[in-house]
């Protein structure tokens, strides 16, 4: 009856402290709403509505240029910051695997053997004393004894809670949010290698204007020098127009090593040493830019890499949160042995006598002093937070740089095609200035001025050209085109669904 009793109050014990521990779990793992991680994008973007076709080609339709196209192509096989990625994905596949380890039961299969000597004022020496010096089966028994032992340990949390299966899926999103990561990095590199072309085609226009200025103000000087030995000119004409050449004539050494530099960016950006880059230089001025689809603002967040893995981001995070959630909860681990065990390699596996087994089931549940399992949760919470706050700030800076990009490129256009106006107008003023000189009826300064004007704009009709084409080279970027495209096709293999690539994850290795 005392035994009766003594079983129920140790039931209504262990009840108590399960309604308190459901309680005090309760109470912690209430907190305030989380912010909304819709972000509310606007129907189209500005100046292109109705536009429904996706912005997302392949680059090599979107690059036009052969010489760039190869450069991409070599780029994304020989990249060294790539290759590093490349190795960060693999680690993070190392830490899926040891998340889906973590699941299942624990095995391990050993061998011991040892020598074992007890005291003879001991208990277990006393026993010896008083045993008989054989066993029943008749084999004697030794005074020092050894251990030999053949087993397998069983060991298994089981996941009540999905804590286990939570980590699980939360590095796997990671792990798909380092393959956005890459693709972003494509993303970049595609853009550096384009924009760095462009930079480097439009110094080698430069070079080629400097040097006809040049012709130009050299049979400008000569001019002056034969109207000096006719004392129509003074020497001061004769020495403004020499120095005007000896500037022009610095100035192409100058442009020479900024082509240097652009050269051996694009060969760094590639993975090889500094050589010559091959390029088409000709008809630069009349580089007409491909028609852009802009698609709709939503899109950008299929299509947009730095998107995507904020996306995934906060997605972990909120399974984080549950993980560290269940660990205020009762945790339920199943222990077990299997194996042989004598005092002799003889009989070891002589069985039922030398076989030995257990099993153990255990159940436990933090009730005081869980503050560390309180911060952790209350970490991971804040983390889920701050995730939401950072795909709210990627989708923002995604559709603003999108919107300027494509502002850029409008209102580029129409400059470009004003500055044209006006370097042909200058071109015309170079040749009018200099037969008014001729026939003393313009000062040498205006014809100093006229080419120095000329010239200038020039320079800055180049210049206007390649901050278009840079432009065209970020509206690609910022729709989320430039990555994963070394098939040249318009399809995306690594745009897999999120579901599909879980289910592979979860049951591949």
């Amino acid at each position: 009856m005392n035994m009766q009793n003594l079983k129920n109050k140790l039931l209504a014990f262990n009840f108590v402290c399960l309604i308190v521990l459901v309680q005090g779990c309760s109470s912690v793992l209430r907190r305030d709403p989380l912010p909304s991680s819709d972000p509310p994008l606007p129907a189209n973007f500005p100046d292109t509505a109705g536009t429904k076709s996706s912005a997302v080609i392949g680059w090599k339709e979107y690059f036009k240029d052969p010489n760039l196209t190869s450069l991409i192509s070599i780029a994304l096989s020989n990249n060294q910051e790539l290759n590093i990625l490349l190795q960060e994905i693999e680690a993070s596949k190392a830490e899926v695997r040891a998340r889906k380890g973590a699941i299942l039961p624990f095995v391990t299969a050993g061998t011991t053997a040892g020598l074992d000597k007890v005291g003879r004022h001991t208990a277990a020496g006393a026993v010896e004393d008083n045993t008989a010096n054989e066993i029943a089966a008749g084999v004697p028994l030794p005074k020092n004894m050894p251990n030999f032992g053949f087993s397998a340990d069983f060991d298994w949390e089981v996941d009540i809670w999905r804590k286990l299966r939570n980590e699980r899926d939360a590095a796997i999103l990671r792990y798909l949010g380092t393959q956005e990561g890459r693709n972003f990095m494509i993303t970049n590199i595609v853009s550096e290698i384009a924009q760095t072309y462009y930079e480097l085609v439009a110094f080698d226009n430069q070079l080629t204007t400097l040097k006809r200025m040049i012709e130009i103000q050299k049979n400008a000087l000569e001019t002056v020098r034969l109207q000096k030995a006719n004392a129509r000119v003074t020497e001061l004409a004769v020495r403004r127009f020499e120095a005007e050449v000896l500037k022009n004539q610095s100035h192409q050494f100058q442009v020479q090593q900024q082509i240097t530099v652009a050269e051996n960016k694009l060969n760094y950006l590639v993975g090889r040493y500094p050589q010559h880059v091959k390029r088409r230089s000709e008809g630069f001025e009349q580089l007409m830019l491909g028609r852009i689809n802009t698609g709709l603002p939503v899109e950008l967040l299929r299509n947009r890499p730095d998107v995507r893995r904020a996306e995934l981001e906060l997605a972990a995070t909120g399974l984080d949160v549950k993980a560290a959630a269940a660990r205020f909860y009762p945790s339920l681990s199943l222990k077990g042995a299997l194996g042989l065990q004598s005092f002799s390699l003889e009989s070891a596996f002589t069985t039922p006598a030398s076989l030995v087994y257990g099993i153990a089931g255990n159940v436990m549940a933090p009730l005081i002093n869980r503050s560390a399992i309180k911060a952790a949760f209350l970490g991971a919470s804040a983390r889920q937070i701050a995730a939401i706050y950072t795909y709210q700030q990627t989708v923002l800076k995604a559709y603003v740089e999108t919107v300027n990009q494509l502002a850029q490129i409008k209102n580029y256009g129409r400059s470009y095609d004003l500055k044209a106006q006006q370097v042909a107008a200058l071109n015309d003023s170079i040749n009018i200035a200099g037969q008014l000189f001729f026939n003393a009826r313009a000062e040498y300064t205006e014809v100093l001025l006229t080419q120095r004007d000329a010239l200038e704009s020039k320079i800055d009709l180049i210049e206007l050209k390649q901050e278009q084409l840079n432009a065209f080279v970020k509206a690609y970027k910022a729709l989320g085109g430039g990555y994963n495209r070394a098939a040249g096709g318009s399809g995306n293999s690594t745009q897999m669904a999120v579901p599909k690539v879980v289910g592979e994850l979860r049951g591949g290795n």
